[in-house]
């Protein structure tokens, strides 16, 4: 029956709430998600009359075995337990990860694994919905959904990643589609690996890596990954199936213990990831692959396609109509998504990079290979297995009972107690660059809180190099003397604790209202003049347009830069740094995007790092040579034409031969029109590339927001130092509550004599776990009105 007043591909009028029909709902594709979305709609009300439609036969099939988390059946036994007990059944379970790597196996424990074959998942599935009553209508290409859409009231598009749905509907869904940069086949072996294993391939033509795991007791899936450049190089661009599972089984003959390996229609591919900005249009909605893809490596499309047919089934049911229906399950299910492709992303890009690992300890490397999507970090592993993360610990360092974050680092004559920084941030609360009162606070405070060196903000150089007129200088002697307050309150009363200065000019991004007021807004009134690397204004038709620096200009910023590291030593730093990041003068120098100039000073990469360079030299010369100097940078501008990773490995190079000691890793606010892709630690994989490809220390920075990300960050050797901005806003103390909460006293982290009586965790009240959050209706109730 036709929903009244719907032409195909034009959605009617929402189907009545009263209870005098059920639903009519149309399934386009019949994997794993779109098969539970039709048992599940089915079971919860009989009524509905649910069709799914898919082109192949019913023992067609790709891949060979689906992972599925102990999460994922927790949803499936609230939501149908016959499901549920099918899968039981089936399942093979194991615990462990193998890594072998230049000869040597690291193993580790406690992960906790279930994983079938995707053809018997799918028969349980075809078994499930024909018991309930649901249409399967196999070796049948479904009609379009728009034409569906006009006979039925949803219509679920479960057509995986090519999604023909997507495709015809792109300019409502706004799919975006990102191809990768290695090639890949699923291929299968005659026996059952004892865990899951990574094993790396160093041949002489690159980097292979095979991802093995049990499906069943007599069988694996097999996943042979490299670069494209890899991939063609070997030779596997011209072979057929046949012959690629035949050249891979010899390269991984030692894993797989001479035995062959097996295709199923497998061919090479390139990974895709799939982001759409809607997945909802009138009554059609999108599923699984159709919607979002993740990366193989963390093992979650089977994952996120059952996921996505819960929240679907159980929201339809909550809700009174179709549209709030729908928007409730993406609602539901996005940030869910979001989470996991941020996380897949890591995953997928950590073995695209793979090579760069291969130098680390073996103990190292298999710890790294652990925690790159950041969902398994240095906590949850030790809990684990805490023998293995205890070898990694002692390999790195640690003493007895000491986490890497209390481990000391020393840059030339300072030592570290600790690696936290306190991050430079900007606070807007001086008075003609004069630091007062709040400072002495603010960074006391921050200090007296236990990190191991406690950072200024950007001290600006000259009065026309602040940000704001609210930004604290260091061009007179009232500020030196007002820094050195500072610095002697830290001294006195939290020793141990490093401070260090950042100095700094704002080229173009000055004379702005504070970021309360109006982030990057020009000031009302009271401007100065600005000058940059080129007369280009931060924001086009708001801010003002900067003056190109000219040769006196350059001498005179030069100087500006010198004097200012005199009055630091004066004032008593231990550290220097200096900002060449996030678009100030420096920076702006740095960035093709926002160095025009046509003199020695602009140009090739080269040329563009020639007055950074100068800067820098001119205030290694001065600032003591027992007392490090670090430099800030962008390591990628977010934005298409600008600074790139490469770039930013070659910058960090060039300063740390001009006697950097360190190089502290942040990202963008370059241009106004970056798009960064934010994430928990999602700065981190720059400063890990920069140290692994140059030797050079590292300061991670950005959304480092728990002890644990620093401990995993450390372990892993992706940075030297972790800078923890925002939770030190928030705890002034959240270095020393880091070591209460991990029970560690040691001499990382002293409480101050006062402090003393608080360095426990307090006790908390009592709290209940939530409900899970499907628990849909059981066999034999009422069901729920469609």
């Amino acid at each position: 029956m036709r929903p009244p007043g719907g032409a195909p591909g034009v959605p009617g009028p929402p189907p009545p709430a009263s209870g005098d029909r059920g639903l009519r709902v149309a399934v386009i594709g019949g994997g794993p998600g779109g098969l539970y979305a039709a048992a599940l709609l089915k079971r919860l009300d009989p009524r509905r009359d649910v069709t799914v439609w898919e082109r192949n036969a019913p023992d067609d099939t790709f891949g060979f075995g689906v992972v599925l988390s102990d999460e994922t059946l927790g949803g499936i036994a609230h939501a149908d337990p016959v499901v549920h007990a099918a899968l039981q059944e089936e399942f093979v379970r194991w615990d462990g990860i193998d890594i072998v790597h230049r000869g040597h196996h690291q193993s580790s424990g406690g992960h906790g694994f279930a994983a079938l074959g995707r053809r018997r998942l799918l028969e349980i599935l075809h078994r499930r919905c024909a018991s309930l009553g649901v249409r399967l209508l196999f070796s049948t290409p479904a009609p379009s959904a728009a034409e569906l859409a006009g006979t039925h009231d949803l219509v679920i598009a479960a057509d995986g990643v090519h999604s023909a749905t997507r495709a015809a509907h792109a300019d409502v869904f706004g799919p975006r589609i990102t191809s990768h940069r290695c090639r890949y086949i699923w291929l299968s072996a005659d026996f059952a690996f004892s865990a899951f294993r990574f094993e790396i391939a160093e041949t002489e033509h690159g980097v292979m890596q095979l991802h093995g795991y049990p499906y069943a007791a007599d069988a694996s899936t097999v996943i042979v990954e490299m670069r494209e450049e890899v991939w063609r190089d070997a030779g596997f661009d011209g072979l057929d199936e046949r012959e690629s599972a035949a050249r891979c089984a010899k390269i991984f003959a030692e894993a797989l213990d001479g035995r062959p390996l097996h295709g199923n229609s497998s061919a090479w591919t390139a990974f895709r990831t799939v982001v759409n900005d809607r997945w909802s249009h009138g009554r059609t909605v999108l599923l699984g692959d159709a919607a979002h893809t993740a990366h193989f490596s963390i093992g979650s499309g089977t994952k996120l396609a059952v996921e996505d047919a819960l929240a679907l089934a159980a929201c339809v049911g909550e809700h009174p109509d179709l549209p709030a229906a729908l928007a409730a399950y993406e609602s539901e299910r996005r940030p869910v998504v979001e989470s996991t492709q941020r996380a897949a992303a890591a995953s997928l890009r950590w073995f695209e990079d793979l090579g760069r690992h291969l130098g680390q300890p073996p103990r190292q490397f298999a710890f790294n290979l652990l925690t790159r999507s950041r969902r398994v970090t240095h906590a949850n592993l030790r809990l684990r297995d805490a023998a293995f993360t205890d070898t990694v610990e002692r390999e790195f360092g640690c003493p007895p009972g000491t986490p890497p974050m209390f481990t000391p680092f020393r840059l030339r004559g300072l030592t570290l107690r600790n690696r936290v920084v306190v991050s430079p941030m900007d606070m807007y609360s001086a008075e003609d660059g004069l630091p007062g009162d709040f400072h002495l606070v603010h960074l006391g405070a921050r200090a007296l809180g236990g990190a191991g060196l406690v950072m200024t903000e950007m001290v600006c150089v000259s009065p026309e190099g602040r940000i704001t007129p609210a930004c604290t200088g260091l061009y007179t002697d009232a500020h030196t003397a007002a820094w050195r307050r500072v610095t002697d309150f830290v001294h006195g009363q939290a020793p141990g604790t490093a401070v260090g200065i950042q100095l700094g000019h704002s080229g173009g991004k000055g004379s702005t209202r504070r970021m309360w007021e109006g982030m990057d807004q020009p000031l009302e009134h009271g401007n100065w003049p600005l000058t940059a690397a080129s007369a280009l204004p931060y924001l086009p038709g708001v801010g003002q347009t900067p003056r190109e620096l000219d040769a006196a200009g350059l001498d005179a910023v030069r100087e500006q830069f010198a004097a200012a590291t005199r009055r630091a030593v004066q004032s008593g730093f231990d550290l220097l740094e200096l900002h060449c990041a996030h678009g100030y003068l420096l920076s702006g120098f740095l960035s093709p995007l926002t160095n025009r100039r046509t003199d020695a000073y602009g140009g090739s990469l080269r040329a563009r790092l020639r007055f950074p360079l100068e800067v820098f030299d001119t205030v290694r010369e001065i600032w003591p040579d027992d007392r490090p100097m670090t430099v800030r940078l962008s390591a990628t501008d977010w934005a298409e034409g600008g600074t790139t990773a490469e770039d930013a490995v070659a910058f960090a190079r060039a300063f740390a031969e001009h006697g950097a000691d360190a190089v502290d890793v942040s990202t963008g606010q370059v241009v106004a029109g970056e798009r960064p892709e934010y994430g928990r630690s999602y700065q981190t994989p720059f400063a890990d590339r920069i140290r692994a490809e140059t030797g050079v220390p590292v300061v991670a920075v950005g959304a480092i927001s728990s002890w644990d990300d620093v401990n995993s960050i450390l372990l892993a050797g992706r940075a030297d130092l972790c800078a923890v901005g925002r939770p030190h806003l928030y705890d002034p103390q959240w270095t020393l509550h880091a070591a209460a909460e991990q029970g560690y006293r040691g001499e990382g982290a002293v409480w101050p004599p006062p402090y003393r009586a608080g360095s426990r965790t307090p006790p908390t009240g009592r709290t209940d776990a939530p409900r899970p959050r499907l628990g849909l209706t059981a066999p034999g109730t009422a069901p729920p009105r469609g």
